[in-house]
């Protein structure tokens, strides 16, 4: 603005970004849960994902053969138990076609151990707001030795792009096709570039 005609200059502090702290929501005894089955080379595996407000906020995966459910099983709960020594164990519960809640105890005995550490890390990064297409990416840069881990890291990145929104823009990526800097959008699970023809799925 101008006074008696000098101009004025406002100055504007610049805001530091800091990183913030968040404390992630309660957990309830109880979460609605995702089954999400896939196949890497020739293995059949399964993520059950813990779903809080719409948004995925924990994760438990391995191959197929140790998870006891049936296949047309696409939905479900996961429900946390306090053990009399303190420990919490999950168990996942599931409607059968008579309508009759179906519980299998103990998640974590399904599913290999090394699994199921990593599991454990990615769900705490989840309950804390990380935004998914960020876990996604973290996921996908982790460097693992053998190949049955890096299916099963493709397997979450799959199983987590599910609950990407339709024209969510990855706003600091580039596009490996064209180079274009916020033109990468998530439809239907696929990676889509709006500037070129570039597609990435799975």
């Amino acid at each position: 603005g101008s006074r008696d005609g000098v101009l004025v200059k406002e100055t504007k502090k610049e805001e530091q970004e800091t990183i913030k702290e968040n404390n992630a929501p309660r957990r309830p005894k109880v979460l609605e849960a995702s089954v999400v089955r896939f196949v890497n080379g020739t293995e059949e595996w399964v993520a059950v994902v813990g779903i809080y407000n719409g948004r995925p906020y924990e994760i438990f995966t391995g191959k197929a053969e140790g998870f006891y459910a049936p296949k047309w099983v696409t939905s479900g709960w996961v429900i946390k138990n306090r053990l009399p020594d303190g420990s919490s164990r999950y168990d996942f519960q599931f409607m059968d076609k008579e309508g009759y809640r179906t519980t299998i105890e103990g998640l974590s005995r399904m599913f290999d151990k090394e699994y199921w550490n990593y599991a454990k890390l990615i769900s705490g990064v989840l309950r804390h707001g990380m935004p998914l297409p960020s876990v996604i990416d973290l996921v996908s840069k982790l460097r693992l030795d053998s190949d049955s881990i890096n299916s099963w890291k493709t397997g979450v990145e799959r199983a987590l792009k599910q609950f990407i929104p339709d024209g969510t823009v990855v706003a600091k990526a580039q596009c490996p096709n064209c180079g274009q800097t916020g033109t990468l959008v998530y439809q239907e699970g696929c990676l889509k570039c709006t500037s070129c023809n570039y597609s990435k799925c799975g």
